[in-house]
């Protein structure tokens, strides 16, 4: 069977390529730890854009609140962490994971019965309601957050293949995840579910009078994006060695819309090429001019006039099921 959304070649061969240059980079620039730490952010951005697309692109969901379980995945972290000591991958991970589950079930059950704007701001007030709690309480660090000092320990019945605290090792940890869960997206959005999803954003009611329960396949398709959200939250958690509240905040749901914008909505590789630019973009131009921002608006502007369907498009058409589609 056909994947749902079949590369382009080009665009295959591009992730290739890239895959390549990321596994090597460490070898090659093990002195250019600056720029390691850059690229494993982009990558855990890539993995919270990914998330995303899945309700934007192929739920039809729009959610300006998505960083909530970004955020609360790494304030579990923090909180499982000794002042001294790492706390175990395993369980902190799980229960990260399990609270952004458990938030966004419960979340997706209320704001579900809504559509279209109102969708919209309903997940925007939940995620500046957990923004505020996390910034008024002390326990939680308050505004300006808190430190997670020690980095999680992995290991297998107390051995301990490598440490994390070595920014290589923790590298390699994320790129594995970055190319692990587009590997299930593109299996899951191949899988009936995904056409089932898909079939949900193209016409709701046609779906229901068809037989399909429409509510339950789009709170599955909720909590699924949660909890990757909170993957990438918690591997930004630990990288970053520090929380607070603006991993919550609308303008970290702002950027991850906008990877996913400038890199093609319901497109596999869109998100990780829309990380990817966004992130490296302002990078060229924070050490250019102070007005950044400025000139980064305007190139997502241009972007989106002269490639409406995102960079994906670049790469020619894709295949839906076997057939071209534009």
């Amino acid at each position: 069977m056909a994947m749902h959304d079949a590369q382009p070649r080009a665009l295959a061969l591009v992730l290739v390529i890239g895959l390549a240059g990321l596994a090597v980079f460490p070898i090659f620039g093990a002195d250019e730890k600056f720029y390691m730490q850059f690229l494993a952010k982009v990558m855990v951005m890539a993995i919270f854009a990914m998330s995303l697309d899945l309700l934007i692109g192929y739920g039809g969901l729009v959610s300006l609140g998505h960083a909530m379980y970004f955020g609360l995945a790494g304030y579990t972290l923090m909180s499982l962490t000794p002042e001294y000591e790492g706390a175990s991958l395993w369980i902190s991970l799980a229960a990260a994971l399990g609270v952004c589950a458990l938030a966004a079930l419960v979340v997706g059950l209320l704001v579900l019965r809504t559509s279209g704007i109102y969708f919209i701001m309903v997940t925007l007030a939940f995620a500046q309601m957990a923004y505020y709690v996390v910034h008024d309480s002390k326990y939680l660090g308050g505004s300006d957050g808190k430190y997670v000092y020690v980095k999680p320990v992995l290991s297998f019945f107390g051995w301990q293949p490598f440490s994390l605290d070595k920014l290589a090792a923790f590298y390699y940890v994320i790129l594995g995840t970055l190319a692990g869960v587009y590997f299930l997206l593109r299996l899951l959005l191949a899988s009936p579910f995904g056409h089932v999803l898909v079939g949900i954003k193209a016409n709701e009611h046609r779906m229901r009078s068809l037989g399909f329960p429409t509510f339950s396949y789009k709170l599955v398709a909720f909590v699924i994006a949660g909890v990757l959200a909170g993957l990438a939250g918690y591997l930004a958690a630990a990288l970053d060695g520090l929380v607070n509240p603006e991993l919550l905040s609308w303008h970290q749901s702002g950027q991850a819309l906008m990877m996913v914008i400038l890199g093609g909505m319901g497109t596999p590789a869109g998100p990780i090429l829309g990380a990817g630019a966004l992130k490296l973009l302002e990078l060229l131009l924070t050490s250019w001019t102070k007005h950044w921002q400025l000139l980064l608006g305007l190139f997502i502007v241009l972007v989106v006039l002269v490639f409406p369907n995102g960079l994906a498009s670049l790469f020619g058409k894709r295949k839906r099921g076997g057939a071209e589609h534009g």
